[in-house]
């Protein structure tokens, strides 16, 4: 019996031996293969827009790859960004806007950038309304723009107040956004109620309707379809946009710009970006906020969405010295105030302004 135990239990110490010598090399397999890097889904809205190749420095200097989603406009995207907060879209989000911020605190991580300055900070938002969670990005001033070179074919005197949009010679003219779906489109009612007050800015619109007043789900339709500027195709020209969209119109930098804005007629705006609650990648989607504020965003901003910087020490095209107008004196309401009232005010707005 001796003899043949001896062979079994080289067999046996043989076959260790392989099993042993085989684990250590997948473990050193392992250890020799890096993980594959974050792949970051950026859901944002259909204005979204950065020159090629900005993206691609975020990866070439993390390693992460980005994917932008566009999920309609601002206000579309809060609303699937709160109906799919269980199973969430993507990993960060551009495009919350103080109008619509209260809402989406939901959806957030708490995380605001380190990269943000003391000059930054009149941007913030308190910390109820989501400023504990919001990285402010970009500031533009929502506000009726004006096709001069419509007027000037006319002979008409161009408006100048939120009253004059609803004055007879003005009929049929004017496209606005819906205010349940867009953030200009709701920074413009907010800019009426702000004008009017909360006893006044209903009979304002029932004159604005009253006056032909067109509604467009967004304001890509508004500007590019309905808009009688010198790059859109339609036949309106007074238009809700911003008052940095003139610059866009330019085509000689030597003639009077085309579009102007109506400068009475202002409301002040923030875009934000936030790390989405739920993200397999917080760390990777905390980079991604930060970059967002780097020199490499913060410069293409004015060119590519025709918004302004947050970071004040930005320079901006030369175009915007002559087209672009900061507005001293816009209209502006309190966060907690838009919080606690913006399902009411739209839900009063839809009565009277969507058939």
């Amino acid at each position: 019996m001796g003899s043949s135990i001896r062979p079994l239990r080289l067999v046996a110490a043989a076959a260790v031996a392989f099993s042993l010598t085989a684990t250590l090399a997948a473990c050193s397999d392992s250890r020799q293969d890096p993980p594959a890097p974050a792949h970051l889904v950026l859901v944002t809205h259909d204005s979204f827009a950065l020159s090629d190749g900005v993206l691609d420095a975020f990866t070439a200097e993390t390693g992460v790859t980005v994917e932008v989603q566009a999920l309609g406009d601002a206000g579309a995207l809060v609303n699937k960004l709160v109906l799919t907060k269980d199973s969430p879209l993507g990993d960060v989000v551009f495009g919350i806007d103080n109008t619509f911020a209260s809402r989406a605190v939901d959806v957030l991580e708490p995380y605001v950038s380190g990269a943000l300055t003391d000059a930054e900070a009149p941007f913030l938002l308190p910390a109820d309304q989501g400023g504990d969670r919001l990285t402010p990005i970009d500031s533009g001033d929502v506000c009726v723009n004006v096709d001069h070179e419509w007027f000037q074919e006319q002979g008409l005197a161009e408006p100048a107040t939120l009253e004059d949009l609803a004055d007879p010679a003005y009929r049929d003219l004017l496209v606005v956004e819906s205010a349940g779906t867009s953030s200009p489109g709701l920074a413009f009612l907010l800019a009426t109620i702000a004008a009017f007050g909360d006893d006044g800015w209903q009979d304002y619109w029932r004159a604005l309707v009253a006056n032909g007043v067109s509604v467009a789900a967004g304001w890509t339709d508004a500007y590019y379809a309905e808009f009688s500027g010198p790059s859109s195709e339609g036949d309106r020209p007074l238009v809700v946009s911003y008052s940095s969209s003139p610059p866009v119109e330019i085509v000689d930098a030597g003639a009077p710009t085309p579009t102007g804005v109506l400068e009475a007629t202002c409301f002040r705006q923030t875009e934000f970006a936030g790390v989405l609650a739920g993200t397999r990648h917080p760390a990777e989607a905390r980079l991604l906020v930060d970059f967002l504020l780097t020199p490499t965003v913060q410069s293409d901003i004015p060119g590519s969405m025709y918004v302004y910087p947050v970071v004040q020490s930005t320079a901006l095209p030369e175009t915007w010295a002559a087209a672009a107008v900061r507005i001293d004196a816009p209209f502006e309401l309190d966060p907690a105030r838009i919080g606690a009232n913006r399902e009411r005010w739209i839900e009063e707005w839809s009565a009277i302004a969507v058939p």
